[in-house]
């Protein structure tokens, strides 16, 4: 008889078969266990090894670092713990690994306020890094409570105690009941919308976890975080610890400590201000002495250093004289200075030469100055400047060079002999030769006829 073959496995093949097959059961993986704490051990990694049994079994439970709940392991205790069955293969053991432990007998509601705290804690809720400082001396204090709870008489009392220049703004909502969570929301986007509070505080008295629980609801948490202004709570009693504590930007055990967290207290600021008023003053008496005897060496030094106000006038006074000597002394070098150059001018002015009897000869087109024969043409236009005005000409037929090479002495004085253009018959070039000298061209008639403009040569020489 020859058996049939089987598969030879390994432990390890056994164990980890044994913990897929426990993390993958449904039952399994979500499992709350009521049972008794015992061998709690806490290692130096922070992660806690206990038991939970009861009258006829145990089981071994291991709670890691970081999950809810490990204050309240205590040997002999008696809890409600959370989480899924698994297998540990280097020591064949079936552990409980537990995320959450609660007290027993909270039952339900003590369960569902775990699973939100833990859900909104994932979303970040309760990070450290966003909440916001408190404002020091706030001028508005929002707050959200009931208008008829001991909460509201208690801050009222506290801030007009502590600092009287703040004022109070009253959301007023439900504390307790169905109705109430809805309202503290409400209340607390009131204010934020107002915006006129600097920071607001959410408040009511102690009592059981019901009675707290709206403000556990997950409404009130979202618009705590929401909200633009830093939000205190001050909800319960010392022991009390609600999910408004932990979304707030500050947490105080009651009301009363929420408003004396929010204010300043007056009588220390006062005793501030007293020390420091003191203080500026006396600095301010340190620095006047100071100023005050710096002024008076500063005097000294001064009337020891005046100089001599009499010999410094004496000095003035002759040194004018000296000024005024030698001013005169150049206005009358002056005076002849400008008297010689007078005399000068004279001698160099165009005006005067041509008043002597002289002329000067133009180019009619040009403008050029005519300064010898061989610079005219016969029939050239020419424009005649003498003493007392300007007339045109025209250049003679006889030869420039023939002309002048026989004239006489008192011929050569006139530069040029020229014909008005208004004679109607040209004479010859001879007999313009022969009169040149002895018979001046007749002036045409300057009425009716327009004066021909001043040569641009005429600038020079002026």
């Amino acid at each position: 008889m020859t058996l049939p073959q089987q598969t030879v496995l390994t432990v390890s093949q056994v164990a980890v078969h044994l913990r897929e097959m426990l993390e993958s059961h449904p039952f399994l993986s979500d499992l709350w266990i009521v049972g008794e704490v015992s061998n709690l051990r806490a290692s130096s990694s922070g992660h806690s090894y206990f038991t939970l049994k009861d009258s006829s079994a145990s089981l071994n439970c291991v709670l890691f670092r970081g999950q809810g709940g490990a204050g309240m392991l205590e040997n002999g205790k008696s809890v409600r713990a959370h989480g899924r069955m698994s297998f540990y293969e280097p020591r064949g053991s079936t552990d409980f690994m537990v995320d959450r432990v609660l007290p027993e007998g909270e039952g339900e509601l003590a369960q569902e306020l775990e699973r939100l705290k833990m859900r909104l804690g994932q979303e970040g809720l309760f990070e450290e890094s966003r909440k916001r400082p408190l404002p020091q001396f706030p001028e508005v204090v929002g707050v959200v409570t009931s208008p008829t709870g001991a909460a509201w008489q208690d801050i009222q009392n506290v801030v007009r105690r502590r600092y009287p220049l703040a004022r109070l703004l009253l959301s007023p909502t439900q504390v307790q009941g169905l109705e109430a969570a809805p309202q503290i929301a409400t209340a607390l986007d009131l204010l934020d919308s107002d915006g006129s509070a600097d920071v607001i505080i959410v408040a009511r008295g102690g009592g059981s976890l019901e009675d707290l629980w709206p403000f556990n609801e997950e409404l009130v948490a979202r618009a705590i975080f929401r909200n633009r202004i830093p939000v205190v709570s001050g909800v319960g009693h010392e022991t009390d610890f609600t999910i408004a504590d932990y979304v707030a930007d500050r947490r105080a055990p009651t009301p009363s400590a929420a408003a004396e967290l929010v204010v300043p207290d007056g009588s220390i600021l006062l005793q501030t201000v007293r020390a420091l008023t003191d203080r500026a003053c006396r600095g301010a008496i340190r620095v006047v002495e100071a100023n005050r005897q710096e002024v008076a060496n500063l005097s000294r030094r001064l009337e020891s250093g005046l100089p001599d106000l009499d010999h410094l006038k004496r000095q003035v006074d002759d040194l004018a004289d000296v000024l005024g000597n030698n001013l005169q002394t150049r206005l009358n070098v002056g005076k002849l200075e400008v008297s010689s150059f007078e005399s000068r001018l004279r001698t160099l002015d165009p005006a005067a030469t041509l008043r002597r009897g002289f002329a000067v000869v133009q180019h009619g087109g040009t403008r050029q100055v005519v300064s010898g024969v061989g610079q005219v043409s016969s029939g050239d236009a020419l424009t005649i400047t003498v003493a007392d005005g300007v007339f045109p000409a025209t250049a003679g037929g006889v030869a420039p060079g023939a002309a002048y090479s026989t004239a006489s002495a008192e011929t050569m004085k006139s530069p040029v002999v020229a014909e008005p253009e208004s004679s109607t018959t040209p004479p010859s070039s001879e007999s313009a030769s022969e009169a040149a000298p002895e018979v001046p061209p007749a002036r045409p008639s300057r009425r009716g006829r327009r004066r021909p403009p001043e040569p641009p040569a005429m600038d020079r020489l002026l």
